[in-house]
């Protein structure tokens, strides 16, 4: 079987990283790239053999098996709805959009013309996630808290709040999607912003947010955000069950159970890994391990749009539907 032909949309950082997992993948062909910066998209091509081509429609005239949009929050929507009509798998990075109305707007239409999808949630893809489940399983989830302590990323897009969405929707989504697949789906949450913004010129956004969660099967939760350093502190989760404690980062799990403690390393490069094999494994037809298609991205989006929505609003909010 001929090699799987990939065309990106979007030539920053996350596509560069895609890029390297695609290029080691032997059933893989990194084919064409589109940018709306030329010269991003020539140096990429130019690492990994690509065609540049100079927009949407010319990439799809590629002949491509399957595409990847990674572009910024406010940029998603026509490039999805492009792929979509030309009927080929879509693989979209996080977040997948800066709003809820676009993003149902895409799961509909995926769903409507039967499109393969997976979107970059890769924490997903960790063994340790596997393992917290496990240990989690038949144990009633008590209390969740997670954390996203940062820095502001180096694109000016990132610190204003209508083109990210804000570090919650753009940073902590990875916290908030671990914790709906360890503890199950939130149905309410309550956070405060503290009105700040990062000290980055223009910045509109809060450097810090705090967020309590209600979730559907008892447990209570929060979420700690903030963007005021200059360094990566943690981002994870702490589980508590009866008797139960866990700590869980890319980087490995802390556990606690009973009388026993130990602790398990992890890679993270392996879920990065991971990600991009099991759909390219989907689209060939050879695997079915896409753990977060576009519809189960939506769920996460909806709730870290709440997080963001309670702050402004300064009420509860309930996580929306999907």
């Amino acid at each position: 079987m001929a090699a799987t032909r990939v065309g990106l949309i979007g030539a920053g950082g996350v596509a560069q990283r895609h890029a390297r997992v695609l290029a080691g993948l032997p059933d893989a062909q990194l084919t064409a790239v589109t940018d709306v910066a030329p010269a991003a998209a020539g140096a990429l091509a130019e690492t990994y053999g690509m065609k540049v081509v100079p927009d949407v429609e010319a990439l799809l005239a590629e002949g491509l098996d399957a595409v990847y949009v990674c572009v910024p929050p406010f940029a998603h929507g026509p490039a999805e709805r492009a792929v979509i009509e030309a009927g080929l798998p879509l693989f979209v990075e996080k977040p997948i959009a800066v709003d809820l109305d676009i993003a149902r707007e895409l799961a509909a239409l995926a769903d409507e013309r039967k499109i393969l999808t997976a979107v970059g949630h890769h924490w997903r893809y960790l063994a340790i996630a596997d393992r917290a489940r496990a240990l989690l399983d038949g144990r009633p989830v008590r209390l969740v808290t997670g954390a996203w302590l940062d820095k502001v990323p180096p694109v000016g897009w990132w610190p204003h709040r209508d083109r990210s969405g804000g570090p919650v929707v753009e940073q902590a989504a990875h916290v908030l999607d671990l914790a709906r697949y360890l503890a199950g789906e939130v149905l309410e949450v309550s956070a405060v912003g503290n009105g700040v913004p990062p000290a980055v010129e223009g910045a509109d956004i809060d450097s810090t947010t705090v967020a309590t969660l209600r979730f559907a099967d008892g447990a209570i939760g929060t979420l700690a955000a903030t963007c005021v350093l200059g360094w990566k502190q943690r981002a994870g989760l702490e589980i508590f069950a009866d008797g139960l404690a866990l700590s869980i980062a890319e980087d490995g799990l802390t556990v606690r159970d009973g009388d026993e403690s130990y602790s398990v390393a992890s890679d993270p490069d392996e879920a990065r890994v991971a990600v991009d094999a099991t759909f390219i494994s989907a689209v060939r037809g050879e695997g079915d391990d896409v753990r977060v298609p576009y519809a189960e991205a939506l769920k996460t989006h909806a709730l870290a749009l709440a997080v963001a929505a309670s702050a402004v609003a300064g009420r509860p909010v309930a996580v929306p539907g999907v």
